[in-house]
């Protein structure tokens, strides 16, 4: 199946030429889920909307609290606009979000030969150490995410509120919680499948 052409009308309505029926901002969300390809045209001038509709639906999701992007990344990203790194970002996030999904879908499988008893416990012990080293590394290159693994050590540390350490430190040991409890998994299938 080639690329969808969606049309969109004056009155805001999306019609997808594929199957001949309106559809909702929700139903492109389910096609980008379904990896269908699809582009978006305005029905009158056949201007290319394709980026304006991926945002709005992103704003959706947002907005019904399904929170994907840190504050910090979206003040950071509205930082590059007019910035010389302007025309390199674009780019650079595509090459990074496609490595992490390859890492993913490497990891998933890795997860599936580990639970099928296979030998390969330290293979994917070793695959979610490799995938951290690469999002820290890829992390600490926008320093607005909090890596800043190159400020000096003295640097006076940005001031937080109570409530926001509060909950940084509650993500952070719930996050050292769950690769610990990950990695008595792993030992128990490394030492199951080695005998």
């Amino acid at each position: 199946m080639g690329t969808v052409v969606i049309k969109k009308y004056a009155n805001r309505r999306l019609y997808n030429t594929a199957t001949s029926s309106y559809v909702t901002l929700d139903d492109l969300a389910q096609m980008v889920r379904q990896g269908i390809e699809f582009t978006v045209h305005d029905a009158k001038s056949n201007d290319d909307l394709t980026r304006q509709i991926l945002t709005q639906i992103i704003f959706e999701q947002e907005n019904r609290g399904e929170a994907l992007l840190p504050v910090q990344f979206l003040r950071q990203l509205i930082g590059y606009y007019g910035d010389n790194m302007q025309a390199v970002l674009p780019s650079y996030l595509e090459m990074s979000l496609d490595h992490f999904t390859r890492q993913q879908d490497d990891l998933r499988q890795q997860f599936t030969k580990a639970f099928a008893q296979t030998p390969g416990g330290n293979i994917m012990e070793e695959a979610v150490r490799q995938n951290m080293a690469i999002f820290e590394r890829t992390m600490r290159m926008f320093p607005g995410f909090g890596y800043n693994a190159a400020a000096p050590a003295d640097a006076p540390a940005p001031a937080a509120s109570e409530g926001q350490t509060e909950s940084k430190n509650d993500d952070l040991n719930e996050m050292r919680r769950q690769m610990d409890a990950m990695r008595e998994q792993l030992d128990r299938l490394s030492k199951s499948s080695g005998s």
